[in-house]
């Protein structure tokens, strides 16, 4: 797929150059003016009946080839970019916890030490004695 995407983009920029080229050896008409550039009489010379040369002509086969390759190398693109759906991603992570996910362990890990229920809300928390003892020592030392 992406080689296609590759010789149509070429085929692109190869347009690009041909348009390039062909606007610029292309003569104005005589009464080409400011009035045919801000539309004065534009459709009638772009798609007048059946008038201009084979420049004109080839250039707006060449309009037409690269506005389809340009849409149809955008939806190549989009299609390319977007493949993935929601599911496929929620696959792809799962796939990756799991092997990042460490092995159990085969004995059980040990229990933590039982803690001490907490002091009744009505009641001032007890400090320890050795806590106790040094708040003591620091506030006679300030003294």
């Amino acid at each position: 797929m992406s080689f296609i995407a590759g010789i149509l983009t070429f085929v692109l920029i190869i347009n690009c150059v041909m348009l390039i080229g062909l606007v610029l050896i292309q003569l104005p008409k005589k009464d080409a003016g400011a009035g045919l550039a801000f539309g004065s009489g534009a459709a009638d010379a772009l798609f007048g009946a059946g008038s201009g040369n084979a420049l004109t002509k080839i250039t707006k086969w060449a309009t037409v080839v690269f506005l389809l390759l340009a849409l149809f190398l955008g939806f190549l693109q989009d299609k390319a970019h977007n493949s993935n759906n929601a599911a496929d991603f929620a696959k792809q992570v799962q796939q990756k916890q799991m092997q990042s996910a460490p092995a159990p362990a085969s004995a059980p890990a040990p229990q933590p030490a039982a803690q001490t229920a907490p002091a009744p809300a009505n009641q001032p928390a007890t400090i320890p004695a050795a806590i106790s003892g040094a708040a003591a020592a620091v506030t006679n030392a300030v003294k």
